[in-house]
């Protein structure tokens, strides 16, 4: 007797995913609810538990192919659990010359096949530690670390024929479901939205004297470090609730007001970048709001955000400093009308009081859509964040 897997629902407007790896085989002992199979949708990655326990039993459907919402994907054998494998795995294991090409030696994760991509490993040469020998991505930087520190005698050996001039190594893979819905809402944003970006400057001394002040005894009493991102979504909440279209998104041909922030925070993953959701943030201290953004960014890492996380959203803080962007013109995220950009913070002359002087600067880029948001309010919203954060006390009075 065998029990179907079906494709669970996956969130409100998600009919499709594609999938991204079974984390059983036929064969293998499955648990009731442990997950079987990993799902990528257009903004998250999405486990597919097991209803039953039992024997792992057919995959119907291969890593890479679009499934729907309630698609039979797999079936379950009852059975004591006994991991035994089906009987075209009991084949003599093909010999080193025969073996399949890298990257299709195994089943890899989209942050493992990115790793190998990056670090050019053959995944066919690393050992997996991970659960029934998968291969993970710590994996994969050891095996880095590890081809980078051998010895320069092995540099010293003679060198391999040169390549043919027609096959140089260039390698296809295919865009990730994320990757192509990234692709598509931005494209869409630039075709659709009147995309316009002012710039500012921000004398960063008084935040940084502030952090470096009150650091140690923030951590202390609130478990989590204080960092830049609360100066700069506060200050934000300030500007939002004086330039109300700032904070508003197109609606056909309504205009929708918020009378809150729901801070969209865009952070690297993997498998793409994502934009999970801080809400109310506009009603948060700094520890509520920096423990917020410090558990999205760490759920995103291992992949663990899930649909709601990411849905809504009225406004977005896009920090491209962490990386060392030194300016930059930021795209919204469709359909709000707005995203603050951050850059990396360098020393630079500046002029104060008649005197040049060197002082901790950030460039800052606010995008948004000219068919809501005019000039006036647009320079108006990032100039309130500018003295904001060069003079803090305004995040306390409310000025």
């Amino acid at each position: 007797m065998s029990t179907e897997v079906k494709v669970p629902t996956l969130g409100e407007s998600v009919s499709e995913a594609t999938i991204g790896e079974w984390l059983k085989q036929p064969g293998e002992a499955v648990a009731a609810d442990e997950p079987i199979a990993s799902l990528e949708t257009d903004k998250v990655a999405v486990e597919v538990p097991a209803p039953v326990a039992g024997v792992m039993g057919q995959h119907l459907a291969k890593v890479g192919d679009n499934v729907s919402v309630g698609a039979v994907i797999a079936t379950i054998e009852v059975g004591s659990g006994v991991a035994a494998a089906p009987a075209a795995a009991a084949a003599p294991a093909p010999t080193a010359s025969a073996a399949a090409p890298a990257g299709e030696a195994a089943t890899l994760s989209p942050a493992v096949r990115r790793a190998v991509l990056e670090h050019g490993i053959d995944p066919a040469t690393v050992k997996g530690t991970g659960k029934d020998g998968r291969i993970t991505k710590e994996d994969v930087v050891a095996a880095a670390q590890a081809k980078s520190a051998a010895p320069a005698a092995a540099a010293a050996a003679p060198a391999a024929p040169a390549a043919p001039a027609g096959d140089r190594g260039e390698e296809r893979v295919k865009m990730t479901r994320l990757r192509q819905t990234v692709a598509k809402r931005l494209k869409s944003a630039q075709e659709t939205a009147a995309l316009l970006t002012t710039f500012n400057d921000c004398d960063m001394s008084a935040v940084i004297d502030a952090r470096n002040r009150y650091k140690d005894v923030f951590e202390k009493k609130h478990g989590v470090k204080l960092g830049f991102m609360s100066f700069f979504a506060k200050a934000a909440c300030l500007a939002l609730k004086d330039i109300p279209g700032v904070n508003a998104q197109i609606d056909g041909d309504e205009i929708v007001y918020f009378p809150y922030v729901d801070l969209s925070v865009a952070v690297s993953a993997p498998n793409g970048l994502v934009v999970p959701v801080v809400r109310n943030v506009d009603r948060m201290g700094f520890a509520d709001i920096e423990k917020a953004i410090a558990d999205l960014g760490k759920r995103a890492k291992d992949g663990t955000l899930t649909m709601a996380d990411m849905q809504g959203g009225t406004f977005t803080i896009s920090n491209g400093g962490i990386f060392g962007g030194l300016m930059s013109t930021p795209i919204i995220n469709p359909p709000q009308s707005a995203v603050l950009g951050l850059h990396r913070i360098e020393d630079r002359p500046v002029v104060r009081d008649g005197q040049i002087v060197i002082r901790p600067m950030m460039y800052l880029a606010l995008s948004y859509d000219h068919r809501l948001i005019d000039g006036r309010e647009a320079v108006t919203a990032l100039k309130t964040i500018k003295e904001a954060i060069e003079d803090p006390t305004r995040l306390l009075i409310d000025l």
